[in-house]
C-alpha cells in the first residue's frame, strides 16, 4: 500500500521548508505569492488532504468561521457567504452560516453555539446596512461586520459606500444628456433611503442643477414604483430620468411609465439601485442599476477577520465603492 502523502513530501516538491510549506497552505505567514502557490500547486499535484485534528492541536485553531445573519431570504447574505468563501478557502477554512431571523434571542443562542464550537472568529451580516449594537462585549474571538456596520468605533465594519453609488447615477444619467431628474425611494426613516436620496440631491447640486421632482418616499417595492410612475406622470412633472433606490422600485416604475404611455428610455430614462439579477433582467427594457459588490464586500470581511485572527486587528468602519452596470434602460 502507499504511503500517505505528508507535508513533508509537498515541501520536497515544492522546494521549502515543512514550516513554509506548512503556512502556505495554512493562509498563514509572509511569503512570496508565487512561493504559497507553488506550494498549493505541489499539494494538488500529490493529492495532499490536510489533517484537521492535527492541524487544530498544532495551532490551537478550529479553521472554522461564523456567519450570523439576519437576512432570512439570503438576498445579501448568500452573495456575502460566496465572497467570504473565496477569501476563507485559501486558508482551507470552513464557515458555519446562522440564520438568526431578525430575533435577538435566537441570534445569542447562535453566538453561545458558535463559541462553544471554538470558531476562530464570527461574521455578522444583515440585509440593512444600519448601524447595530455590537453583538456581543469582550468576546473571545474577533468579530467583524458585513453590509451592516456597529454602532462601536473600535469594530471592524466593511459596508458600502452607498452615497457612492447615488453618484454614479446621477452622473450616468447626466453623462446621457438628462437634466431634469428624479429620484423614487424607500421609506423615509430608512437609513439606506436617506443616504442614497442626499447623495442624488448633492451629486445634482454639485452641477448647478436641482431634482426634477421632490424626492418620492414609499416602500421598497415594485407596486410602490408603479405608484410612483403615476404620481410623476400625472403631476406632469416632465423628468427625463429617475434614479430608483431600489431595482424593485425600478422595475415597478418602468412597468407604470410604460401603461401610461411613456418610452423607457426614450422618454425617461431609468436607474435602479442593487443590481439584483432578478429585477434588473426581469424589467423590460433591462434596467441599468448600481452593484453595491457584496462578494467582494464578503472577501474583504473575510480578509479583515483573517487579519484579526493572525493578530492584526482592523477598527472601524471601511467603506468600498460601488459601481454602475449599464444596460437598455439609459441607453442613448
Amino acid at each position: 500500500m502507499d504511503r500517505a502523502v505528508t507535508i513533508s513530501h509537498v515541501a520536497a516538491l515544492a522546494g521549502v521548508s515543512t514550516g513554509t510549506a506548512s503556512k502556505a497552505l495554512n493562509g498563514r505567514g509572509a511569503m512570496k505569492p508565487e512561493t504559497r502557490l507553488r506550494v498549493q500547486q505541489a499539494a494538488e499535484q500529490l493529492g495532499f488532504v490536510a489533517n484537521a485534528a492535527a492541524r487544530s492541536l498544532q495551532t490551537g485553531r478550529t479553521y472554522t468561521v461564523g456567519m450570523i445573519t439576519t437576512d432570512s431570504i439570503g438576498r445579501f447574505s448568500i452573495p456575502l457567504l460566496i465572497g467570504a468563501e473565496d477569501a476563507l478557502g485559501a486558508g482551507q477554512m470552513s464557515i458555519f452560516l446562522c440564520d438568526a431571523r431578525d430575533d435577538p434571542i435566537r441570534e445569542q443562542y447562535y453566538l453561545r453555539t458558535l463559541l462553544s464550537r471554538k470558531v476562530d472568529g464570527i461574521i455578522v451580516t444583515g440585509r440593512r446596512t444600519q448601524a447595530r449594537t455590537p453583538i456581543g462585549v469582550g468576546l473571545p474571538v474577533p468579530v467583524v461586520y458585513a453590509f451592516i456596520s456597529s454602532t462601536d468605533p473600535q469594530d471592524c465594519s466593511v459596508v458600502p459606500d452607498e452615497a457612492d453609488g447615488s453618484r454614479r447615477a446621477i452622473k450616468h444619467l447626466l453623462a446621457v444628456g438628462r437634466k431634469r431628474i428624479a429620484h423614487v425611494t424607500g421609506p423615509e426613516h430608512h437609513h439606506s433611503a436617506t443616504v442614497r436620496a442626499r447623495a442624488a440631491d448633492e451629486a445634482l447640486a454639485a452641477e448647478g442643477l436641482s431634482a426634477g421632482f421632490p424626492t418620492l418616499y414609499g416602500e421598497w417595492s415594485e407596486a410602490w414604483g408603479r405608484q410612483a410612475a403615476g404620481i410623476l406622470v400625472n403631476a406632469g412633472a416632465g423628468v427625463d430620468a429617475v434614479f430608483c433606490g431600489s431595482d424593485q422600485i425600478a422595475r415597478g416604475l418602468a412597468e407604470g411609465l410604460t401603461k401610461a404611455g411613456k418610452d423607457v428610455p426614450r422618454d425617461i430614462a431609468l436607474v435602479g439601485f442593487d443590481n439584483w439579477d432578478v429585477m434588473v433582467e426581469g424589467c423590460q427594457p433591462a434596467l441599468t442599476s448600481v452593484d453595491m459588490d457584496l462578494e467582494g464586500i464578503g472577501r474583504s470581511a473575510a480578509e479583515q477577520l483573517l487579519a484579526a485572527i493572525n493578530g492584526n486587528p482592523a477598527h472601524g468602519q471601511h467603506a468600498r465603492p460601488c459601481r454602475l452596470i449599464p444596460r437598455a434602460s439609459t441607453a442613448v
